[in-house]
């Protein structure tokens, strides 16, 4: 993998809409700019970008929960996304995200039952990523469904893909939506 540079990124809310937020609402992203093996031509065989997927599950993953600031079990939610320059293809994306990335995004946080939510699209430097997230454990839970954005104003370039994994310590602020409730999970079959 030739990898250009990570960004970390963390935001806490103290308040919504005049109502303190107490604790405040914490979430943290890390992004990898990584070089596009496959830039520029066609490729059936994608292993390459599946292995480096694992890798940055566990890279990105270790410095979002750096940056996050808490312990791994601490950890509600959890997404993904890949960002492709104009070079490759929404396939080089999948590749990254879906075979592998997960298991070590698990590990990591020491578990999660719940599938990765995850996006991926074509981009020019500069344009947003957008990772969505949801809770590890259990996914209808929806006071957790939210996104985190990026942009990176020289990322992704032609031959880059930009990976990003966010984690969150809760929900959304004062969530009033209704659905399962983060203390009323189980979390046995990753839906409740």
């Amino acid at each position: 993998m030739k990898l250009r540079k990570i960004i970390t990124l963390t935001e806490e809310v103290r308040s919504e809409m005049g109502q303190e937020i107490a604790p405040p609402s914490r979430r943290a992203l890390a992004a990898a700019v990584i070089e596009n093996p496959f830039a520029g031509r066609y490729v059936a065989d994608l292993s390459e970008l599946i292995e480096i997927g694992a890798a940055l599950g566990q890279i990105l993953g270790g410095e979002a929960l750096r940056v996050l600031g808490c312990a791994a079990p601490d950890v509600q939610g959890y997404g993904k996304a890949a960002l492709v320059g104009e070079a490759g293809e929404l396939e080089h994306g999948a590749a990254l995200l879906h075979p592998k990335l997960g298991a070590p995004l698990r590990d990591v946080l020491g578990g999660g039952k719940a599938l990765v939510p995850s996006s991926k699209a074509m981009g020019a430097p500069g344009d947003v990523i957008d990772v969505p997230l949801g809770h590890k454990a259990a996914a209808y839970v929806r006071s957790h469904f939210d996104g985190m954005r990026l942009r990176i104003p020289d990322a992704p370039r032609a031959n880059e893909i930009v990976v990003a994994v966010a984690l969150q310590l809760d929900g959304r602020p004062n969530p009033r939506v209704g659905g399962l409730l983060h203390k009323d999970i189980t979390g046995a079959d990753g839906l409740r």
